[in-house]
């Protein structure tokens, strides 16, 4: 990361820390972990979005749900040249 680093502490189980570790690889646990706290704060502001949105226009249904993921499958597979129809 080219951002500017601060030393921390934490304490994580054992088992965890080490397969972080091994996963890690020349990066580094620190670079392991940045990484995973970077992803979840990322998941935390799309649910407040997801959340500010729902109470705007109410739930998304299921139905909804699967016609963006359809959607979304349907230009994955145009853009891999593997459309099925």
């Amino acid at each position: 990361m080219s951002e500017p680093t601060q030393k921390y502490s934490i304490t994580l189980p054992r088992d965890i820390a080490e397969a972080a570790r091994a996963r890690g690889g020349r990066s580094g646990l620190s670079s392991y972990v940045a990484a995973a706290v970077a992803r979840q704060l990322e998941r935390d502001q799309l649910n407040e979005l997801i959340m500010v949105a729902e109470a705007e226009h109410g739930p998304i249904g299921d139905e909804e749900i699967q016609a963006k993921r359809d959607a979304l499958q349907h230009a994955r597979d145009e853009q891999s040249g593997s459309s099925a129809a």
